[in-house]
């Protein structure tokens, strides 16, 4: 099982606009079944989590709820519920969430939707384990940046899915890291 934060950015590194505006990306060319495309990925999901934005947006744009996973929505406020979804609404440290997820998942990966602030509590806390990113041939100038935190990663995967620069990363954990470095030694 995998935590993966699974998302697509602008080339100047936004996941949204300013608004939480998503037309820059949905007017772009991909290949769904293509290298990291979401329909390969969704296969493996057992569970996902996401911000009350996040949340808000798909709602907002859909009749129903494509997810057949349970998922987790985090959010200090109380949110409309979506009938006929498997959702549980919680607030406060990830640790619990994620505990529940992974009992939900059965083994499968877990998914961290949307949200650069939601994949960056998972990272503080040590469950992020992988980023996917697919960059948009777009700039925004502003907006919900892809993730606002530093963090060391390792580039595990790369190419093309049409108009996409598609990157996958391992999260490096700070228990791997010797004095800084990474692992390599000092000159």
């Amino acid at each position: 099982m995998t935590t993966i934060f699974y998302t697509a950015s602008s080339l100047d590194g936004f996941i949204a606009t300013p608004e939480h505006g998503l037309d820059w990306l949905l007017t772009q060319d991909v290949d769904p079944a293509g290298l990291l495309g979401y329909e390969p990925f969704i296969h493996t999901v057992g569970a996902l989590a996401m911000g009350a934005s996040t949340y808000e947006w798909v709602i907002g744009h859909s009749e129903g709820w494509e997810y057949t996973q349970p998922a987790w929505v985090l959010a200090h406020r109380a949110l409309p519920e979506r009938p006929g979804a498997d959702l549980r609404f919680a607030s406060g440290d990830v640790r619990a969430v994620h505990a529940q997820m992974t009992d939900a998942a059965a083994g499968r990966d877990l998914w961290v939707v949307g949200g650069g602030e939601v994949a960056g509590q998972f990272a503080d806390a040590g469950l992020l384990d992988e980023i996917w990113v697919q960059f948009a041939p777009v700039t925004l100038g502003a907006g919900a940046p892809l993730l606002p935190r530093v963090l060391d990663l390792e580039l595990i995967e790369a190419g093309r899915n049409r108009a996409f620069l598609c990157g996958r990363y391992r999260v490096i954990k700070a228990a791997e890291r010797i004095g800084g470095s990474l692992g390599v030694q000092d000159a």
